[in-house]
């Protein structure tokens, strides 16, 4: 049995939901694969910090921050001044990197990933913002140590896509993509469906931990384009930010329109799209657009989402995620751990 080490940057609902998941799969991992993992640290923006060398007790750390204390009452040295010197003294063989997405710098998550690998650590992060600022630098810087930098939950949670391009697909070449990947806006939609005004569904969503206390990187495209940025950078190989997607917001769409569009046969949805010009050439999009019910966008309900790929060898691949949380992020985390430690 091999003991791995690991160090948590982030505490939120899906680094608590990845503690959940560890200790509900520790029998499992420890049969199938041989690892006994062990938590040593423990890094949050609020909740302060943790470190041990023996591990953490999740359950007891899960407690601590149900309860509103410190974790730093767990910890048994003092708290470290800066996550460098977290990631130092935790002597861990991975990062597992939760921190919210800065959409426009990817900061602070990428030099959390660079402080990891420089310390020689497998780099597994939810994160999108170092996928698109910073992929082609962390990933060889990555391969120079020996170590991995994987990034699986960060477009669709715990779907396996990036890994889907990374190895089974050989000789594939993508032309492009569409889909629905946010599920805030697509709920709002469905909402208004059901006669609410956009008001009312953003409250609605906002009420039931859908949508943020500022959901305006969740109705004014920002987040559907990082993911775009991000699949564009990564399967279609065109680096690409998310101040070049042309966005437009869902904040002018009316009772009225949805109502018309559901007469028509039809439904709004904002639609992600990427299509290649060229070898370096990209055209992608995130736009409010009425579907027809022959679309396979017409069927996602809910928070769910989807992408489908054209290529040229397989015309149209569709992967859907129904309903996803925090969980099905976690082991999103918990499949690129196990797939970093086997070399894949």
């Amino acid at each position: 049995m091999k003991q791995v080490a690991l160090a948590l940057v982030g505490f939120g609902n899906v680094g608590q939901a990845f503690a959940r998941l560890l200790m509900e799969k520790e029998q499992q991992i420890a049969q199938q694969f041989g690892y006994q993992f062990i938590v040593t640290g423990i890094v949050t923006g609020r909740h302060g910090s943790a470190i041990s060398s023996g591990g953490i007790s999740l359950s007891r750390a899960l407690e601590v921050i149900n309860r509103g204390q410190p974790l730093d009452i767990l910890s048994e040295m003092p708290a470290p001044k800066n996550t460098l010197d977290f990631l130092f003294a935790s002597s861990a063989e991975a990062m597992l990197e939760t921190s919210p997405v800065n959409h426009h710098t990817g900061q602070p998550a990428i030099d959390h990933i660079k402080a990891a690998l420089n310390k020689g650590m497998h780099a597994i992060t939810a994160n999108k913002g170092p996928v698109v600022h910073a992929y082609q630098e962390l990933t060889e810087m990555a391969a120079a140590r020996g170590k991995r930098f994987l990034f699986e939950a960060a477009v669709m949670d715990g779907a396996p896509i990036f890994s889907l391009f990374r190895g089974p697909l050989p000789c594939i070449e993508v032309h492009g993509f569409q889909g629905i990947l946010n599920s805030c806006t697509n709920f709002i939609l469905g909402l208004m469906e059901n006669g609410k005004t956009f008001e009312e569904a953003v409250k609605e969503a906002q009420a039931i931990g859908i949508a943020e206390t500022d959901p305006s990187a969740d109705i004014d495209g920002w987040d559907a384009a990082i993911k775009v940025a991000a699949l564009s950078t990564v399967v279609l190989g065109i680096p690409l930010k998310p101040q070049q997607v042309e966005r437009s917001s869902i904040r002018e769409i009316t009772p009225e329109m949805v109502s018309e569009a559901r007469k028509a046969g039809e439904r709004w949805k904002v639609v992600c799209t990427a299509r290649r010009k060229g070898k370096e050439l990209l055209e992608a999009s995130v736009k409010p657009q009425r579907v027809s019910a022959g679309s396979p966008l017409f069927a996602i309900n809910g928070t769910s989402s989807y992408v489908e790929f054209h290529s040229d060898v397989l015309p149209g691949l569709g992967i859907v995620e129904n309903n996803p949380g925090p969980n099905t992020t976690a082991y999103g985390l918990l499949a690129d751990l196990i797939n970093a430690l086997r070399g894949q």
